[in-house]
């Protein structure tokens, strides 16, 4: 296993490790994946990005959390392989397509050094049986659920993987390391769920916490942030551009008339690592 080299970089504070699929060999299993993942006995990271590869005979990316599961899309993952794809010149010019297990996703680049991107994340749905959430087929909107012993009104929907959307008076990340297992686990939730506590500051921003089904406590999430503007804006309580703050820093949600969710944010490139010999031994 020597000889391994990947890269990391991160995405407001969300980082990830990149295999890159033409300069290694190795095979890619879900055990190997969580032992690189370890903070303080691994290399440390929310995921891995393993790329490039085909998908529908098209240039790829496939995505793995942190446990070794293997996630559809992931909106911070999806700007870092994008600016890896640029830094290693596998991509010329600043608009482009990455394929996902969720579907193709439109990227751009908006400056010279490829640190800031607009993601074009395709469109919501609160549509019970694409999220999933158990029972009569519905729009799973404003919905009381019960999570431990308490009620909570939550509003589900899938961006390609699946958000549990609570809005509170306040968060915290105690709040959401202590509901995020109930929730993700919750029995209603037959693929797991993410969660994103969130507290309406104004019509225009909106703070959240996030639990990532796979990963735990994580500082950022393009998908989170999605979830979170395109359910506020369900509810009525955001215009259509909406500010998502989280503790790694703001994304862009621009919301169209047509409901297609366009995500802007920043990356930024941490180094490259080979892996020890022995260290999967």
């Amino acid at each position: 296993m020597s000889g391994i080299i990947l890269s990391k970089y991160q995405g407001l504070g969300n980082d990830y490790l990149i295999l890159d699929a033409r300069k290694n060999q190795m095979q890619l299993v879900g055990k190997k994946i969580a032992l690189m993942c370890r903070r303080g006995f691994g290399l440390g990271a929310d995921g891995v990005l393993y790329g490039p590869v085909e998908i529908n005979g098209k240039l790829g990316v496939r995505i793995f959390n942190s446990d070794g599961s293997e996630s559809a899309i992931s909106g911070n993952g999806v700007r870092i392989f994008a600016k890896y794809l640029i830094d290693q010149g596998y991509v010329t010019g600043s608009k482009f397509d990455v394929e996902t297990l969720a579907g193709t996703i439109h990227v751009e680049t908006l400056n010279a050094r490829a640190t800031e991107f607009c993601v074009n994340m395709g469109k919501a749905s609160f549509i019970s049986r694409e999220i999933p959430v158990t029972g009569e087929i519905r729009e799973v909107v404003n919905e009381t659920f019960t999570f431990g012993d308490k009620e909570y009104k939550a509003t589900c929907l899938t961006i390609g993987n699946p958000h549990c959307i609570i809005f509170t008076d306040q968060i915290s990340p105690e709040a959401v390391k202590e509901l995020g297992p109930l929730v993700e686990n919750a029995d209603e939730f037959p693929n797991r769920m993410n969660l994103q506590l969130c507290h309406l500051i104004d019509k225009g921003n909106i703070d959240i916490e996030i639990w990532e089904r796979g990963s735990g406590y994580t500082r950022a999430s393009g998908t989170g942030s999605c979830a979170a503007a395109m359910a506020a804006y369900k509810l009525g309580l955001v215009e259509s551009r909406v500010n998502i703050n989280q503790p790694g820093g703001m994304i862009q949600i621009d919301i169209r008339e047509d409901g297609t969710l366009y995500m802007t944010g920043t990356v930024g490139y941490i180094a490259d690592m080979t892996i020890a010999e022995g260290f999967f031994s």
